[in-house]
């Protein structure tokens, strides 16, 4: 047996189901569909978008498919760029072991802009022709893709042959319906002219661009009249999800994670939560949930929520974790429960008893590794300039930030408080930046444990598609990085060097993701062919310069500056699937520019 099928057959073995039980289908004369994962295996179970479309084709008897992963094993060759099997055997699915390329239909989701490139490693890996000119329809698998990532769909224009906008638990199967009628009826129609007639995808390969010198676009149409101008993203009522899209339908016995709330009650100038409908999954729905972890023993619970806060039964579910966690411990075992992110103006003296309560509990998932964190809250002033935070319609002003710090205090369960801030955004000054120093020293003053901790986390102002920032001006990523050390230097010096390297971090991401995150984010669909480039020439990604960027990019006629810029020609690259109005954004634009020139 070879390393990658022990691998599988080990995999197998320890996962287990959470959601209902359903009767299998019999693959004959179905669609395969294969979910591309560039993780391992405890995370892939994280991944619960294509998790829970997963579940959601298999059980579905309409749908005349069946649905598997192929994830990143570990036993995966790295070779610069490119990853490997073992002795160049197929690299598989985990469902049948049958290899990745004889799949009908392949779905790969691109969480972040920056790992666009993955979209190739993930193709080459399986021996799928890169490009949708090099697929032979019947032959090469179809490519769906989708997640936050392809925002701007266009970089992989010529790569995937499908992009599901928004939620996809409608499209994808009509998508499996109407790719599996052609094969069966024999449709004279194109197969690619019929998917994007559908409602929520869309087909690049449908599309032709005028392209402008150095980045951009002048123009997009349809190539075809049967085909939309514009695509709408599809977001679905409660009622229309299916339940796995609310709970990790599987689990390796270790993790499992829960989704109580979609969306934000807020809309931000710079954050595109607020873009869907606010939605919020039924109590019964999660309680249940929690009941399964506590049958199989699973004593770590995500709650995966960017606005925790704003679940109308957070007490409930809460209280129900907690009974669990209480039984739990008179077996000598410990139940962990992480829960993604809370708004600072929404915590409550209530919410943070509850959770307290809880006793083995955090406010954050990743990149912490504090020791002797008790418990930890995360906060998103994003600027600390408090006109800043109005302009950009964020609601957490600092008197409710002080609010719930003074919570923090009395409540004597939270010793470290992590800090999102957002740097290089259009109207900031230099004193902006600094008073983000000043800033987390007041909040460790506040917080006024002698353990307390404040992490400090940067981000870059990146706009994104679909937001009314979508179009202003960036920072140069390498300029951007020399605030964040501005900012750590000026906060070591308000504290001096003991209590610094004792009580404060300040993180930031690198320059190097940043540079292919401001490209990625809004380039045209030659954007692709660079990454490409880079990639066969092994240059790696995770650490690529702006000269070598650059000099990639001139290759293909772009323009690095370019695409730094403030955006104000009439069509952005994603025009075909952009629905923010511009008068709106021409208000929101004017009002930054109004703010930076008084200096």
């Amino acid at each position: 047996m070879s390393q990658l099928q022990q691998e599988i057959d080990g995999i197998l073995a320890r996962e287990i189901p959470l959601a209902d039980p359903y009767d299998p289908k019999d693959p004959a004369g179905l669609l395969r569909m294969v979910f591309l994962m560039p993780f391992g295996h405890a995370y892939s179970l994280m991944c619960n978008g294509p998790m829970s479309l997963r579940d959601l084709i298999n059980r579905s008897a309409d749908v005349p498919a069946v649905a598997e992963r192929a994830i990143q094993y570990e036993c995966l060759i790295h070779d610069g760029n490119q990853l490997t099997t073992p002795n160049g055997e197929p690299y598989r699915s985990i469902e049948s072991r049958l290899p990745v390329d004889q799949a009908d239909v392949v779905g790969i989701s691109v969480v972040n802009s920056g790992d666009l490139h993955s979209v190739l490693r993930l193709l080459d890996l399986a021996g799928i022709p890169r490009r949708t000119a090099d697929r032979v329809p019947g032959v090469h698998p179809i490519v769906v893709g989708g997640n936050s990532g392809l925002a701007d769909p266009e970089p992989l224009a010529d790569y995937l042959d499908v992009v599901a906008i928004g939620e996809a638990e409608r499209s994808l199967p009509e998508l499996l319906r109407v790719v599996h009628a052609h094969r069966t009826q024999l449709d004279t129609t194109p197969l690619h002219e019929l998917l994007a007639r559908l409602p929520g995808l869309y087909v690049p390969s449908m599309y032709e661009c005028d392209f402008l010198p150095g980045g951009g676009i002048s123009a997009i149409r349809p190539a075809r009249l049967t085909v939309p101008d514009r695509v709408h993203a599809q977001y679905l009522t409660v009622d229309d999800l299916h339940p796995a899209h609310f709970c990790y339908p599987v689990t390796d016995g270790t993790a499992a994670g829960l989704h109580p709330v979609l969306g934000c009650l807020h809309s931000c100038g710079f954050c595109n939560l607020g873009v869907p409908a606010f939605r919020q999954a039924p109590l019964d729905l999660l309680t249940d949930y929690v009941e399964r972890l506590e049958a199989h023993k699973v004593r770590k619970i995500i709650i995966s929520a960017p606005t925790f806060t704003q679940y109308k039964h957070r007490g409930e579910l809460l209280e129900r974790i907690r009974a669990y966690a209480d039984r739990a411990a008179t077996e000598g075992e410990k139940v962990t429960t992480i829960i993604g992110s809370v708004r600072a103006d929404e915590i409550s003296a209530s919410y943070l008893e509850t959770v307290t309560a809880l006793g083995d509990f955090g406010h954050l998932f990743t990149e912490l590794n504090v020791d002797g964190a008790r418990g930890i809250i995360t906060v998103a002033p994003e600027w600390a300039a408090p006109d800043l935070v109005a302009l950009y319609g964020k609601t957490q002003r600092r008197e409710r930030v002080d609010k719930a710090i003074d919570l923090c205090r009395e409540s004597e369960h939270v010793n470290t408080v992590m800090l999102y801030f957002i740097v290089g955004a259009p109207g900031e000054h230099p004193a902006d930046r600094y008073a983000i120093a000043d800033y987390a020293h007041d909040v460790r003053r506040r917080l006024g444990h002698p353990d307390g901790t404040v992490i400090v986390k940067l981000h870059q102002f990146m706009p994104k598609p679909g937001t009314l920032s979508q179009r202003l001006r960036m920072a140069d990523p390498d300029l951007v990085r020399q605030y964040g050390d501005q900012i750590a230097e000026r906060l070591r010096k308000l504290v001096g060097d003991e209590d610094y390297e004792q009580h404060y971090r300040v993180e930031q991401f690198g320059a190097s993701r940043m540079h292919l995150e401001a490209v990625c984010s809004r380039g045209d669909r030659r954007m692709g062919h660079v990454l490409e480039d880079l990639f066969d020439a092994g240059i790696d990604l995770n650490s690529i310069t702006k000269d070598q960027l650059s000099a990639a990019l001139e290759k293909r006629g772009l323009n690095y500056d370019r695409h730094l810029r403030h955006m104000d020609e009439p069509v952005l690259p994603w025009h075909t699937v952009n629905h923010v109005s511009p008068a709106a954004e021409q208000e929101f634009a004017a009002a930054l520019a109004e703010r930076e020139a008084r200096g």
